[in-house]
């Protein structure tokens, strides 16, 4: 078990321990992003947090994080514990390798999942558990929790979450949990309509508020996400294929990295887009990317209350988006502050790049209401409602 020792937070007395159980505690994505964000908000407001990871990621996954954390972070394995699999019918049940395999990992499970039981033990009074992702919600339900508040989070959209295997876990891992989030009322209601029990949503903060918009002067759209088959840059790629070369002053500005960045590049090429797409790689600084850009481009398959909208909408930036979750429809209104596609209508997203790019006061009235309108996901506000949640479920 690796772990980082916090140092003091100098709380107030009345702050409570928080632990946010994730898959990993560095793993590129906005789930790890939201994680160390909600940590410091909670770490401000006097709270004790402990971020724990399940798991290591490897290298190219990891995100990069400060050395001076003001919170402590744990993993509990040195290395990623064994898959998972199912053993079907009688040829499942005589595989002896494979039974003694897995009774190995349980063992192992219940091993790690009794150091996050001795952590939970030394915790205070009106101790909280936010559990962020349910494949983690395993370790955590085989751990003691007695006196505790368990939250289980499910960071993507209703829809997508029953096009994998994860809306099964999530029934089995938290149903029993203290109270289960959705990220939009919307999902909040398709669970519960779907038989769960204790669903209510929270929304993601704000990661940063500029005191003024971004110029919206240089010729670029940017795009800012993981290069993962989710995020649809493949798609992007294809919509810029249509828009670009009616605006061959443009560029488009691709901020990520990922294991699907070769076969992307390939398809940049395909497309004959080289002149005019730039792959930035990762960025540590993500406003002072979007303050040089005049639009904000997104063309995932799935989300759930995706960072990235709220990060360019902080900007100022309009934002093109296909509309692919509640999440994504809760952030924007479409012909308001932003322009939303049909999910996986190219064209359509092409049509509303070359909108913008074609038309700067239609950018300028869009990016304005997009600042405005964004504030409503303030990091003060949405702490607000976390500190309101934990404090009712105490009693």
């Amino acid at each position: 078990m690796s772990q980082q020792t916090a140092t003091e937070p100098g709380a107030p007395s009345g702050g409570r321990d928080i632990f946010l159980v994730s898959n990993s505690v560095d793993e590129l994505g906005g789930v790890t992003t939201w994680s160390h964000q909600m940590a410091r908000l909670f770490t401000d407001r006097g709270h004790r947090v402990h971020i724990v990871g399940i798991a290591p990621v490897a290298e190219e996954l990891r995100q990069k994080l400060p050395q001076d954390l003001p919170y402590a972070t744990t993993t509990l394995y040195d290395a990623h514990p064994p898959q998972a699999r199912q053993l079907h019918g009688i040829k499942g049940r005589l595989n002896a390798p494979e039974r003694r395999r897995q009774a190995s990992r349980r063992a192992g499970m219940r091993a790690q999942a009794e150091k996050l039981s001795a952590m939970f033990r030394a915790a205070g009074p009106g101790a909280v558990v936010i559990v962020t992702q349910v494949w983690a919600m395993e370790w955590v339900a085989l751990s003691d929790t007695k006196g505790l508040s368990v939250i289980g989070m499910s960071h993507e959209s209703y829809e997508a979450s029953h096009k994998s295997s994860r809306a099964a876990r999530v029934r089995r891992h938290y149903r029993e949990v203290d109270r289960l989030l959705a990220l939009t009322p919307e999902d909040a209601d398709l669970w519960i309509r779907s038989g769960m029990e204790n669903v209510a949503s929270m929304p993601n903060p704000l990661p940063f508020m500029p005191d003024s918009p971004a110029p919206r002067t240089g010729k670029v759209v940017a795009s800012v996400g993981r290069l993962s088959f989710e995020k649809g840059v493949d798609l992007l790629l294809d919509a810029w294929a249509d828009a670009a070369p009616h605006h061959p002053d443009w560029v488009l500005r691709i901020y990520g990295a990922g294991l699907e960045e070769p076969t992307l590049r390939a398809h940049c090429t395909s497309l004959g887009l080289d002149d005019s797409v730039e792959w930035m790689g990762r960025t540590d600084d993500v406003l002072g990317a979007l303050r040089k850009a005049s639009v904000f481009a997104q063309a995932s398959r799935a989300e759930g209350f995706p960072i990235t909208l709220l990060e360019a909408m902080a900007a100022g930036l309009p934002v093109v988006a296909f509309d692919c979750a509640p999440g994504v429809r809760e952030i924007v209104d479409h012909g308001q502050d932003g322009l939303l596609a049909r999910l996986g209508n190219t064209m359509e997203l092409a049509g509303h790049l070359e909108a913008l790019m074609s038309d700067g006061a239609l950018r300028d009235r869009l990016g304005d209401t997009a600042f405005r309108a964004v504030q409503r996901y303030s990091s003060d506000e949405i702490t607000d409602r976390w500190e309101e949640l934990m404090a009712f479920l105490e009693r």
